[in-house]
């Protein structure tokens, strides 16, 4: 897919450039985001170089991933950043949603809003279905954006992180068209219980 540029009221989403590899740099060194992301940990400059430079451009190019670094309007600060990542699953694609805030920029909402427009356009431009949310358990922070962007915590799923030789429990949660008021592109026909 071309890669696409995205706007909110306050926002620019872009796909990361390589002149975007200093800040993601920077982001990137804050504790939390090494924590609770599965960024390389300690995160080199070397990192960020290959993430801008190779790994961005080569995902959108594939149909793989579309990372979008988010801005306090063109050519504004790093405040963000947002991926939907195409997962092979049974045969079909899923998507599952990432992201991270960079510290200084915490708790104005930034990315709760790039969030949902990153979800609107998947769902519109790339024909998602069902838009999957997963964190750490433990992750408050990414939790209340998710839930904040409509996503439902749908449960836990038990050592279903891997991360430094470990593997860890994760929430997870979706988000459909229809919770955003938008079509789907497939009837969605949901489990009703009845009378047992």
């Amino acid at each position: 897919m071309e890669p696409v540029t995205l706007t909110t009221e306050r926002l620019s989403l872009s796909p990361f450039a390589p002149s975007d590899a200093e800040e993601v740099y920077a982001a990137c060194q804050d504790p939390d985001i090494q924590r609770w992301t599965m960024v390389p940990s300690p995160y080199e400059r070397a990192h960020a170089d290959s993430f801008v430079g190779e790994l961005v451009p080569g995902h959108w190019r594939d149909d793989t991933g579309y990372s979008f670094a988010v801005r306090l309007g063109p050519g504004g600060p790093l405040v963000a950043a947002v991926g939907v990542h195409v997962l092979q699953a049974f045969g079909t694609n899923s998507y599952e949603i990432g992201y991270w805030g960079t510290k200084e920029h915490r708790g104005r909402g930034y990315t709760t809003e790039a969030v949902t427009a990153v979800a609107r356009w998947a769902f519109t431009d790339l024909g998602v279905v069902r838009l999957e949310w997963r964190a750490e358990v433990g992750n408050a922070g990414s939790r209340a954006v998710a839930e904040k962007a409509g996503f439902r915590v749908e449960g836990t799923l038990r050592a279903s992180l891997h991360r430094a030789d470990t593997v860890r429990d994760a929430w997870v949660g979706a988000l459909l068209p229809s919770d955003l008021g938008l079509p789907s592109r497939l009837p969605y026909l949901p489990a009703v219980s009845g009378p047992a």
